[in-house]
């Protein structure tokens, strides 16, 4: 009996290590076969713009989905607190800007595409970088400026990347056109792949971004655009900053859709309705997840001087992407309570571990600070701060 449970649940697990998300559960006195392999869910329809239909009104998750992504949101939920923890303590210094709240949007966009696509966002990219296959370690040494980080400690919170990923953007909007051009290369090599543009409502009104649409239009580039709404440009409500809020539509003369960006349901299969739509050849696509952030909009705003603490937690207790997925597993028999709070401790050592490992592990020498400018060059001088300071850069 023990050796066939062994084999059914290296079968349920087998194929997550790409995406950061091994799974080690027990259950408690229940087998698998006691669980719903997989249900099916009505969600919210999204609003549509140039499009006759859009995705679909349910959803099938399977079991093995749902533990996948029940833990992947926890992990990026509790690595963001511990930042939270680290930096108030001031051992991560300088902007952070924290993702807990938008969980569903990361997971929900990774669900839709392939890791073989390109995906790029700006300085919120904390869980992008989990997403994109970055160890917890590595991006919490980063965040301290340790040598083990994933940019070796030069990068900082802003500035992560991965096998095709391209960061973690520090000024507002500029990450836009990038992703234009990462989509343009993409028709240019004929690969199929797609370039998931990401943005948050705060640079929705930049000039940038529309020259981006337009040339994405015209030469109908395989470009999902994504608006990340959580309903505040810093401290500025959108109501404040943009004189028309529907996001989705700004595209004009590009197809479009409004998407529940606290379902990962909801944003898994807007998804790949707009990876369908661009790997067919009919261009871009917008898509404006309306999402909610719980933190301020950097470490530096306590996030309640423009909003209430009630609507916080409001959004908390009603549209927490976390909860409504645990919600949906253990109403339909999908997991047990049990195996939850397993996954829950496993996360807590994990994010201690690395948290330890970030505050421990040695800062990057002086030495350092020029390597890595290019890929794969001979060694080059670089001047200094002034002119009778050099450094050497090593590829």
């Amino acid at each position: 009996m023990q050796n066939m449970l062994t084999l059914i649940s290296n079968a349920i697990f087998r194929g997550t290590a790409s995406k950061n998300v091994g799974i080690r559960v027990g259950v408690s006195a229940r087998s698998f076969a006691d669980f719903t392999p997989q249900a099916s869910f009505d969600i919210k329809k999204c609003e549509l713009h140039r499009l006759e239909e859009g995705p679909s009104g349910t959803a099938v998750l399977t079991r093995e989905q749902g533990l996948q992504y029940y833990r992947t949101m926890q992990t990026m939920r509790r690595m963001e607190l511990k930042a939270d923890q680290l930096y108030k303590q001031k051992i991560i210094r300088g902007f952070c800007h924290l993702y807990d709240g938008q969980e569903a949007c990361a997971v929900g966009i990774e669900a839709g595409i392939n890791l073989s696509d390109h995906l790029i966002t700006a300085y919120r990219a904390h869980g992008y970088t989990y997403t994109r296959g970055i160890s917890v370690r590595e991006i919490m040494a980063e965040l301290t400026g340790r040598k083990g980080g994933v940019a070796k400690g030069k990068g900082g919170s802003m500035h992560m990347y991965a096998p095709h990923f391209y960061g973690g953007n520090g000024i507002v909007g500029a990450q836009v056109p990038l992703g234009a051009g990462i989509a343009l290369a993409c028709q240019y090599q004929g690969n199929n792949q797609v370039c998931v543009t990401l943005y948050g409502d705060g640079a929705a009104n930049q000039g940038q971004i529309f020259e981006a649409f337009n040339m994405a239009a015209l030469w109908k580039l395989p470009c999902i655009f994504i608006c990340e709404n959580n309903k505040y440009g810093m401290g500025t409500s959108v109501e404040r900053s943009s004189a028309s809020t529907d996001y989705y539509r700004r595209g004009d003369y590009i197809p479009g859709l409004r998407v529940d960006g606290m379902d990962l349901l909801c944003v898994r299969e807007a998804t790949k309705f707009a990876a369908d739509h661009c790997r067919a050849g009919k261009g871009p696509i917008v898509m404006e997840l309306q999402t909610y952030r719980y933190h301020g909009h950097s470490m530096s705003d306590p996030g309640v001087s423009y909003r209430t603490r009630e609507e916080i937690q409001e959004v908390r207790s009603k549209s927490d992407p976390i909860g409504l997925l645990k919600d949906r597993m253990l109403n339909n028999n999908m997991a047990s309570i049990e195996e939850l709070k397993e996954i829950d401790v496993d996360i807590r050592k994990e994010i201690d571990d690395a948290a330890q490992f970030a505050t421990s592990d040695p800062e990057p020498p002086l030495d350092d600070l020029c390597n890595h400018m290019f890929a794969n060059e001979p060694p080059i001088e670089v001047r200094g701060t002034n002119a009778w300071t050099k450094h050497k850069s090593v590829s």
